[in-house]
């Protein structure tokens, strides 16, 4: 059950990226890090749509974690990627060849082998204020700097990169999540007064700002791929360094782990390498320029012949 209910989401993911990756792209480039630009979207009905798509994706998520185990349900969480390439080919007309779905399943197969052998278990409800401190001075930055370098960049990298911000947040996000789960059972009031509800929302604001801004460079498989593949790493990271939750120690275990990330990065540097094939709304050509009118013959001249 734990499986249909997670293949469910993901194709509900896939489903609701589309459908806003569809009105991102459709925006100025220069609007797509501003304040109001979710705004904008919001505006949108097919932007809602994928919207609501996504919240009945994380209400199945909800229902495989509630039956299932993490390590069974995220790693199917991944195939997002590769229910997005084909649905984003019929309904926003981007370009997935053999190529693109290669390597989405090969970061798939390689972020699920990852996670089924690195197997992370045990660990603490919340981080301690340093571990909280430590995540925040590696993230900031980390995600700065890969926001200023997305800047003038072809779309597929630029895509690529926000992607990559994005799966961090979302990771953090998640460890936010867990921690402010754990605070309800000490009732309204207590949660908040707690900080970790009101950082949640300002990384869950951060992370879709920069989601909609990966959308909207066009690149379709590069977003998806890096968005799916970095919050789950993101997660583990921050689990096994700040909640204490361990990885499954053993030489060929790690062995194992350490094959899945390459392919995962190989498959990643494939899909960033592509450019754009065909936009959702290409731009009308602009008209030949009319031909000079030839100057008229003076009839004095006619005369003279």
């Amino acid at each position: 059950m734990e499986a249909i209910l997670a293949l469910g989401a993901a194709l509900l993911f896939a489903l609701g990226t589309v459908l806003q990756q569809k009105e991102a792209a459709a925006a100025p480039a220069e609007q797509a890090l501003r304040v109001g630009f979710l705004l904008r979207l919001a505006r949108r009905p097919t932007w809602l749509a994928g919207m609501g798509a996504d919240a009945a994706g994380f209400g199945c998520q909800a229902a495989a974690l509630g039956v299932g185990r993490l390590v069974v349900v995220q790693p199917l969480l991944a195939t997002t990627v590769v229910f997005a390439l084909p649905i984003g080919a019929r309904l926003a007309g981007q370009h997935a060849g053999r190529r693109e779905l290669a390597c989405a399943a090969v970061v798939t197969a390689g972020l699920a082998g990852f996670l089924v052998l690195a197997h992370p278990s045990g660990g603490r409800s919340d981080a301690t204020t340093l571990g909280w401190a430590i995540t925040a001075a590696v993230a900031v930055p980390l995600c700065g700097g890969l926001v200023a370098a997305s800047r003038h960049r072809r779309p597929a990298l630029k895509a690529s990169l926000l992607g990559i911000a994005t799966g961090i947040l979302w990771g953090i996000a998640a460890a936010l999540t867990k921690a402010v789960v754990d605070h309800l059972d000490s009732g309204v009031l207590a949660l908040l007064a707690d900080w970790h509800l009101y950082v949640l929302v300002a990384v869950g604001w951060a992370s879709l700002a920069l989601a909609q801004a990966s959308l909207q460079a066009g690149a379709l498989a590069p977003a998806v791929a890096t968005q799916a593949t970095f919050d789950p790493l993101a997660s583990v990271l921050v689990g096994t360094l700040a909640f204490a939750e361990t990885i499954r120690q053993g030489g060929l275990g790690l062995a194992g782990c350490a094959i899945c990330l390459v392919a995962m990065l190989a498959g990643l540097a494939v899909l960033a390498a592509a450019e754009r094939a065909s936009p959702a709304t290409p731009a009308l050509a602009p008209p030949p320029p009319a031909a000079p009118a030839r100057p008229a013959v003076p009839s004095a001249t006619l005369d003279r012949g």
